[in-house]
């Protein structure tokens, strides 16, 4: 009888020590409501200023549960030797040099000044095929939740111009990444999706 008392009680503790050896089940994703976003960006213009001047290579985009994503490729800058840049909101987005607007679709509009020509400095050939009043090379847009149009408008005297249409006037950030240059635009202004 002890014997019989013995072994599931030994078959327990064993059962027990093997269950909690075991790797643990990974965590289910949060719940779309349990997101929290950052908060505080605003919507006043921002910027930085800068003498590195390094060419724009690349122009993509991204999407994020709390903010839609804008990426400009300036190889060979970083926080320490970042790019200079003027982002804000304006009624209508005029091309720089010539003055002619640039429709962009949206319920607002962010220019964005990058201090990176599109043309390599020191010899005018072209780093990024971007053309004015055209959607930039390779940014499609489609299914974003924030984003609604970008517009190439000029790169001139050492500058490149975007305009990006957005669905309101929403709170954005710009920071600056090994090789490049972002700005974040809110879904909302809310701290959740």
């Amino acid at each position: 009888m002890k014997r019989l008392v013995v072994i599931p009680l030994v078959a327990v503790l064993l059962g027990g020590g093997v269950a909690s050896a075991a790797p643990a089940a990974p965590a289910a994703p949060a719940a779309a409501g349990s997101v929290t976003c950052p908060t505080g960006w605003g919507s006043l213009p921002k910027s930085a200023t800068s003498t590195n001047s390094q060419p724009l290579t690349n122009v993509r985009a991204g999407a994020h549960s709390c903010f839609d994503r804008l990426v400009l490729d300036v190889p060979g800058t970083s926080a320490a030797h970042p790019v200079g840049y003027h982002v804000q909101y304006v009624d209508t987005l005029y091309q720089d040099g010539s003055g002619r607007p640039i429709a962009v679709r949206g319920g607002a509009v962010l220019e964005i000044y990058a201090d990176a020509p599109s043309y390599s400095p020191a010899t005018g050939t072209p780093t990024y095929p971007g053309r004015a009043g055209q959607p930039p090379p390779g940014v499609d847009l489609t299914g974003y939740r924030t984003f609604v149009e970008a517009k190439f408008a000029s790169s001139f005297e050492g500058r490149t111009q975007l305009g990006l249409g957005v669905r309101a006037r929403l709170p954005f950030q710009v920071f600056q990444l090994d090789d490049r240059l972002v700005i974040d635009v809110a879904h909302s202004w809310t701290a959740t999706p």
